[in-house]
């Protein structure tokens, strides 16, 4: 029975994947009936400039808001995990992870009123674009990462910490020997959920971008109101791939690291 269950869970997890997939090699005219087996529609997505124009926008903002969000995640996640009691910290960690249970709608339309006032009173930023859905997605990936590294800091030995102390290490060389490589991990984790936030947002995106700044979220929506074509199935396939690659890599470098970190069994 739970077999079963798995196998029904797994199917309508990888079902319309897959289709995907094999659609994106249909020679068909529409994403959904099959022509026969053909790379038409990736020749043709080469000569489609404004998906590839979005695609391209949507990985630079993903990459960028993924490091701004890692970075202020981190201090925000050490700041709740190390910092002792203070006034005002359940009001601070409730602020925090208040993008974590926003409907993203309020999100937008938060950071919309933020950006018209923010044009209104300094002239700053001169208009909605590719800058204004970076800080936007940062906000919103800072917040996972936060919990992640909380999560971590709290499972750590602070004995660890101590004894580098004990030695004669200062605070900046403990937390670039001890601390930060046992939270590597998180960091990483965190970096590639909020990519995957930034990459495939359709509402934060919509809210603070400009007519200049169309990410490919944006740009499939809109496509849907005239019909998408079998391009976005290849696309898709392709950021399935680089997706899959990525994964691949990383597991093996794990298992390789395991590999290395395990003593042999001859000491």
């Amino acid at each position: 029975m739970k077999r079963a269950a798995l196998c029904l869970g797994l199917f309508f997890l990888w079902a319309p994947i897959a289709l995907m997939v094999a659609y994106a090699f249909s020679d068909g005219r529409t994403p959904y009936i099959w022509g026969g087996l053909s790379l038409r529609w990736f020749r043709a997505l080469a000569g489609n400039e404004r998906l590839l124009e979005a695609a391209w926008l949507s990985l630079r903002i993903a990459a960028a808001a993924a490091t701004l969000a890692t970075l202020l995640g981190l201090v925000l996640g050490w700041v709740l995990a190390r910092h002792g009691p203070f006034r005002g910290r359940p009001l601070f960690g409730a602020l925090a992870g208040a993008p974590l249970v926003l409907p993203e709608v309020v999100m937008g339309l938060s950071f919309l009123m933020l950006i018209v006032g923010l044009q209104g009173l300094t002239g700053w930023p001169a208009q909605r674009g590719a800058m204004t859905v970076w800080l936007a997605h940062s906000a919103l990936g800072m917040a996972f990462v936060a919990v992640l590294v909380q999560a971590r800091l709290a499972a750590l030995d602070p004995r660890l910490e101590e004894a580098a102390a004990d030695l004669g290490a200062g605070p900046f060389t403990v937390f670039r020997t001890i601390t930060l490589p046992l939270i590597m991990p998180s960091l990483l984790a965190g970096w590639g959920l909020a990519f995957t936030l930034s990459l495939d947002d359709v509402v934060l995106a919509s809210f603070v971008s400009g007519p200049g700044a169309t990410t490919l979220p944006v740009h499939l929506f809109s496509a849907l109101r005239l019909g998408l074509t079998p391009e976005a199935n290849a696309l898709a396939t392709l950021l399935l791939g680089a997706a899959g690659a990525l994964l691949l890599v990383y597991a093996l470098a794990a298992r390789w690291r395991a590999r290395v970190e395990t003593p042999s069994s001859r000491e």
